[in-house]
């Protein structure tokens, strides 16, 4: 019964790991993936939406060019004969199709389709000054480029990327004079009103398309902030249950082991005497170790002076000779750095301590524009850091702590000749 309950306490939180690793490898994201990143990913997700719906908006020309070269009196109008347009029609139906292939691309998506929908403009273009009677600024087509300029603010919305569309009509203008065909005031006026309507759109959607972008961009760092809020409150609501609860049983362990050891010394028993008071020091470094462990929590914790304070406790402890240095400018690191430094200095005395059996231990601290180093040097026996013994995991839990912050350490040591353990993190900030 135990095991179906935690089974089905279980389930949501794996389905909800499930559905965001499935995500994360649809945006081809990392676990520990920043705001820039998913911004970025957004962008194109949005950008590949938007360039295959125009490729379907290109078949549906293609469609249409299709019936124009099939109709004889409107492949005419044109000039369209012989199998040169039919070349030309199939060269397009290539390359809208390779433009769909690499669309997925962050880089060579957006060249190709950019570079492809310049082709659609130029041979629209061809296609509104072609004819000679009807054609140019008279041409029924000349509402195609209010579409590609529509086309080009959707999916490049910035200034340089949207003046090929702008320069069609003089463009469509200037061809019109080098054929021959005067403008009429009629045809100025019409040159005018989609000159008009051009920027029109190109403002309406360059500016709905920043106020998207930057609604977004705040979404996703509202949403990182309210994340690393909702770690702080559930941090300090377990500080304030670990304090309450288990810190004041601590406590009252304390206040009874004080009671019966002068109840023991009443009685002169040496061994009884012996035992309380290691039960009491035990007692007293546990709840030392919840007071720093409720500081880190909280985000109050000094490393180098909480590294200097524990050096100092366990000298007074085990009677070792430990001198503690710390050199360079101290600066606050993220409680994770703070825990694997502690950490890792607790595991390197302790086993100078018990295993080595060290005269003189030195601890070395040190901030610098890299990063941060612990160096911790023993004179004890030394060992051999490629033979293990089964069942001690001291050196594999701190490279595990390494390897989670991106960090290194090097453990150097020989059969009687003592051992140093250099951890370093890379330049990190709280």
């Amino acid at each position: 019964m135990d095991s179906e309950l935690r089974d089905g306490e279980q389930h949501p939180a794996h389905d909800l790991r499930a559905r965001v690793r499935a995500v994360l490898e649809r945006r081809n994201l990392t676990d520990n993936v920043s705001a820039e990143q998913a911004a970025a990913s957004w962008e194109q997700d949005r950008f590949v939406a938007r360039a295959r719906a125009l490729f379907y908006a290109r078949m549906m020309f293609l469609t249409l060019g299709l019936l124009i070269l099939a109709v004889p009196a409107w492949s005419g109008y044109f000039g369209f004969s012989g199998p040169i347009s039919f070349v030309g029609y199939f060269a397009m139906l290539l390359y809208s199709v390779a433009n769909l292939l690499v669309i997925d691309h962050p880089k060579a998506g957006r060249w190709v389709t950019y570079l492809t929908l310049c082709f659609d403009l130029l041979i629209t273009v061809v296609l509104i000054a072609r004819p000679q009677v009807g054609g140019g600024l008279q041409s029924p087509l000349l509402a195609t480029q209010l579409l590609f300029t529509t086309l080009f603010a959707i999916l490049f919305p910035k200034p340089l990327a949207i003046l090929p569309p702008l320069l069609a009509l003089p463009v469509t203008t200037r061809l019109d004079l080098l054929l021959d065909r005067s403008v009429t005031a009629v045809e100025l006026l019409t040159l005018l009103w989609y000159l008009g309507l051009n920027f029109i759109i190109v403002y309406v959607l360059v500016y709905l398309n920043e106020r998207e972008a930057t609604a977004h961009r705040e979404v996703v760092s509202l949403q990182g902030d309210l994340k690393e809020l909702a770690v702080v409150e559930e941090r300090n609501r377990l500080a304030r249950e670990i304090h309450d609860g288990l810190g004041a049983s601590l406590s009252s362990m304390i206040i009874q082991a004080e009671y019966i050891l002068n109840m023991a010394m009443a009685r002169e028993d040496d061994g009884l005497r012996s035992e309380i008071r290691e039960m009491k020091a035990t007692a007293e470094e546990s709840i030392e170790e919840l007071r720093r462990n409720l500081r880190m929590m909280r985000d109050d914790f000094e490393l180098a002076q909480g590294l200097e304070d524990y050096v100092k406790t366990f000298r007074d402890r085990t009677g070792q000779e430990i001198r503690f240095e710390r050199t360079g400018l101290t600066r606050k690191l993220p409680p994770d750095a703070q825990l694997a430094l502690f950490r890792i200095l607790q595991e390197c005395l302790s086993n100078a301590a018990k295993h080595a059996e060290a005269k003189e231990v030195q601890v070395r601290l040190d901030f610098s524009a890299e990063g941060v180093h612990l160096v911790v040097r023993d004179n004890g026996k030394g060992f051999d850091p490629g033979r293990t013994p089964r069942g001690h995991y001291g050196l594999l839990n701190m490279r595990e702590r390494a390897m989670k912050l991106g960090g290194s350490i090097v453990v150097d040591s020989a059969p009687g000749a003592g051992a140093q353990v250099a951890f370093s993190l890379p330049c990190l900030s709280a």
